[in-house]
């Protein structure tokens, strides 16, 4: 379905590229390493850490190069290319795909930046990956040519495999106003990674603590979310591709909302192949006869069916109005709300097969239980929150203005 989606987008200028596979062959070579991710899940989970070898497999797969810009090795392809990779990975493990999803989209924030930034991240090596955490935990000092930056964050997936972080900060207002929120790029050189990650589910994330202590951060490497949201970062005069003419919140969402749907699927898969033989305990009724259970998997398989053609519809539009430099408030809320409703609505779909897959399904390492509690936690990030997108929908449906800034 989302290969019915896919329009390669134009590189920023005319550069000499190593051969780039079709999104056919990336595609393939997801669905390649989905038994491998599959006998490396329970290990990674273990470690708290997806594994270097499998970072390593993404990048020789190219999958990294997705998003990224041209002048630097990458392909610039359609954003339906970079999630169907990653709804594919998930079917193996989902916080591989996670932090695929995660590191991958920051290839592209990057051409965001002033260009000076790019080159100081992939001037050398264009594999160089970047994390991040949003969250405005950061203080800071303004300097001549930049600012000190100090602060904690949470949350950042897949740091151990980065060299460098996006971080979330507040500037204050010199009038005692509302403070301009800012993310700014820091190196490796500069932070450390605290291991904190100890959760239920998204186990292999690493989604660990980052710690800044008074680090110089010079201008070029700060951008201002409020000119993402505008379509109006230094990035944008620059690159000229309709790859970075989507406001970012529309692409950075999909990042945290898509791996579900393969998580979902590979569970629904695994559910329905061990009923075709369970019998209940008790009364040895072959369980593929209860209606109740029937009636479960036709509703999971259409709930997948409705976000898996909700995707590509959306996606198809986002590339869409990415051409034609047009964005609407209305219709940005409403896509905003679509990929933040979707993983409630994964929840409540993984949450019919957790259900009816009885007493073993408590033990670890079962899969329907991994997708079960992986899911739960994909619920838990602030993007996927859907009440705040479907309050300011709903009020702009009664002429209200918007007021959410994140679409």
């Amino acid at each position: 379905m989302l290969e019915n989606v896919m329009h390669a987008a134009a590189p920023v200028a005319p550069v000499p590229t190593p051969d780039i596979p079709t999104p056919a062959m990336l595609l393939d070579r997801a669905r390649s390493l989905v038994p491998i991710l599959r006998e490396r899940e329970a290990a990674a989970g273990l470690a708290r850490q997806v594994s270097a070898e499998t970072i390593r497999d993404f990048t020789d797969a190219g999958f990294f190069r997705v998003l990224q810009p041209a002048r630097f090795g990458g392909y610039e392809m359609d954003p339906a290319v970079y999630c169907g990779i990653a709804r594919i990975l998930a079917e193996g493990c989902m916080s591989s795909a996670w932090v695929y999803g995660v590191v991958a989209v920051h290839n592209w924030q990057l051409a965001l930046f002033p260009p000076q930034a790019a080159e100081d991240v992939w001037g050398t090596d264009s594999d160089v990956r970047i994390s991040s955490s949003y969250m405005p935990c950061g203080k800071v000092t303004r300097v001549e040519g930049g600012y000190r930056l100090s602060g904690r964050w949470a949350f950042s997936s897949g740091s151990a495999h980065c060299d460098w972080a996006i971080l979330g900060v507040h500037i204050p207002a010199a009038d005692g106003g509302a403070p301009d929120p800012c993310n700014f790029l820091v190196p490796r050189s500069d932070y450390t990674i605290i291991d904190t990650w100890d959760v239920m589910g998204l186990c292999a994330t690493g989604s660990n603590d980052i710690m800044v202590e008074d680090a110089f951060v010079p201008d070029h490497r700060i951008i201002r979310e409020m000119d993402m949201f505008a379509i109006n970062c230094p990035g944008h005069a620059v690159h000229q591709s309709s790859l970075y003419q989507i406001p970012f919140a529309q692409l950075f969402n999909r990042t945290v909302s898509t791996t579900s749907l393969g998580s979902l699927k590979r569970a629904l898969d695994v559910f329905v192949e061990g009923m075709r033989t369970k019998r209940a305990t008790y009364t040895g009724v072959k369980l593929a006869n209860d209606s109740a259970i029937q009636e479960a998997v036709a509703d999971v398989v259409m709930t997948l069916d409705d976000l898996d053609m909700r995707l590509a519809r959306d996606l198809a539009e986002l590339s869409d109005r990415a051409q034609r430099r047009d964005w609407s408030d209305e219709r940005r809320a409403a896509l905003g709300l679509s990929t933040t409703s979707m993983v409630s609505r994964c929840v409540t779909a993984i949450d019919q097969i957790m259900l009816f897959s009885g007493g073993k399904a408590i033990y670890r390492g079962n899969v329907v239980q991994r997708a079960f509690l992986d899911i739960h936690c994909a619920r838990a990030h602030v993007a996927n929150n859907p009440y705040p997108y479907a309050r300011n929908f709903g009020a702009m449906a009664f002429g209200a203005a918007n007021d959410c800034y994140d679409i």
